[in-house]
């Protein structure tokens, strides 16, 4: 029987976390795969690929403005974490020719070049993809569910959306997961470099992205966006 959305979330809805995550690596056999910054929060995902399945795709965009900081991360987690399968994505050259300096003039036209286009040309051969998002970190995420359908008919996977943010902290400490070199210094969430900042005492977790600006997301979870990067 071919899965759409309201099967999937009939089977599944009530699930999250490994529950969820599990049963989507026996729903999608050999077509699951997972999205990863390697941000501030991602050890708590990765954690939970790695206590299921070792060998699941991880996708990495490297946007070739990631802070030096995120590529140690990356290392450290992989090798603590025994992950086998992290696909490191970059921008083509000449996507990179185009964006140069761009995130000062259109933010949005540099998220796409650099993140937006190469994902969608890395997720070819997969059924769902599995994303570390949360509905605490707000803006658009505030009503997240744990199953969507995203673009290219690719199912949207997301274990943690019900999580808190003690949650995350407790997981940390609980699985005694290695924190961002980044996180110290009070960034709360981490992409590009020239795009992120240490957030303020009172502020949301994601406010020190793209702060001053209206922009909230990347693009990589809006939805067309994958769609309008193919043409």
């Amino acid at each position: 029987m071919t899965l759409d959305l309201a099967r999937l979330r009939a089977r599944h809805g009530d699930k999250e976390g490994s529950a969820l995550l599990a049963a989507m690596v026996a729903e999608f056999p050999g077509q699951l795969g997972v999205i990863s910054a390697f941000g501030i929060e991602s050890a708590v995902l990765l954690d939970l690929v790695a206590s299921i399945d070792r060998r699941l795709p991880v996708i990495f965009l490297d946007t070739d403005q990631l802070f030096d900081e995120t590529h140690s991360y990356r290392a450290e987690l992989v090798s603590y974490l025994g992950l086998t399968d992290v696909r490191h994505i970059r921008p083509s050259p000449e996507a990179l020719r185009q964006a140069d300096e761009l995130w000062r003039l259109d933010a949005d036209r540099c998220c796409t070049l650099r993140k937006v286009v190469p994902l969608h040309q890395a997720v070819d051969g997969f059924a769902a993809l599995v994303d570390g998002r949360k509905r605490f970190q707000g803006a658009g995420r505030a009503a997240l569910q744990t199953i969507e359908q995203g673009d290219k008919n690719i199912f949207k996977i997301s274990p943690l959306a019900g999580w808190t943010e003690q949650q995350v902290t407790d997981s940390f400490a609980r699985r005694g997961l290695p924190p961002h070199p980044l996180a110290a210094r009070g960034y709360r969430s981490v992409g590009c470099w020239p795009c992120s900042r240490p957030t303020a005492c009172g502020e949301g977790p994601r406010c020190g992205r793209w702060a001053g600006s209206a922009k909230t997301e990347c693009g990589i979870h809006l939805p067309g966006e994958l769609v309008a990067a193919a043409q």
